[in-house]
């Protein structure tokens, strides 16, 4: 029997270029600071912090699939979620599945995490957290080695995300494919049964206005005074 299939679209412009961004970002922040170049460090580190401070709001007001709402749920649905998998296999869920609603989220607070243990941290050479004076120098070197620490459960985080993502390959949910188009293709008879089929997006233009914003207020506090100095 010929199964026939439609094209959804699932995620908008906005959370596509965060995604895609912060994965740029990330590798330009292990490179800067496995070569030293610690002020490239700091410009690529207030550049995330834009693109999280963006996805934390937009996780409030933004499109449906980008909303906390629509795919963070209570740890019952998520073991429901998991038990459904074992007997039926995986269902088709248009945004973030339940597991992965958490793992959103736990990426999030890390990496805010290590952004903010960044804005208290020092190389003792050169470099120096804008908010470094405003601790005591024992708290400094904590939070520089919470600094350091951390990245290594981005890396955990990252590894298991990547993993997930070529596990549903093989059972054929294309998520990589669907993150760069922001389309994905269902089956008409998978769809029928799929909760929450009726999407809807917000504009673009608000999503730019509030990056604009954001990204103002950081460049005048926390980018102008390295570039300056570049």
């Amino acid at each position: 029997m010929n199964t026939e299939y439609v094209k959804i679209k699932v995620w908008d412009l906005p959370t596509r270029i965060f995604h895609w961004g912060m994965v740029c970002l990330l590798a330009l922040l292990w490179w800067s600071a496995d070569a030293g170049e610690m002020q490239w460090h700091q410009i690529f580190a207030y550049s995330l912090l834009i693109l999280i401070g963006f996805r934390i709001f937009w996780g409030i007001i933004g499109s449906d699939t980008a909303r906390f709402s629509h795919f963070v749920h209570h740890p019952k649905v998520v073991l429901d979620y998991l038990k459904a998998i074992k007997t039926k296999g995986m269902s088709v869920v248009l945004g973030h599945n339940p597991i992965g609603g958490y793992m959103v989220v736990a990426l999030i607070g890390i990496i805010s995490l290590q952004l903010v243990t960044g804005l208290f941290a020092t190389d003792d050479i050169f470099t120096e957290g804008p908010l470094y004076n405003y601790v005591s120098s024992d708290t400094s070197g904590f939070l520089t080695w919470l600094h350091k620490m951390n990245f290594n459960l981005i890396l955990a985080l990252s590894a298991i995300h990547v993993l997930a993502v070529v596990i549903h390959a093989i059972k054929g949910d294309k998520l990589v494919g669907a993150m760069l188009s922001g389309y994905k293709k269902v089956s008409k008879v998978a769809l029928s049964s799929s909760v929450n089929r009726d999407l809807t997006f917000k504009s673009e233009w608000l999503a730019l206005v509030l990056l604009g914003v954001l990204a103002a207020v950081v460049f005048v506090y926390l980018m102008w005074p390295i570039v300056q100095v570049l």
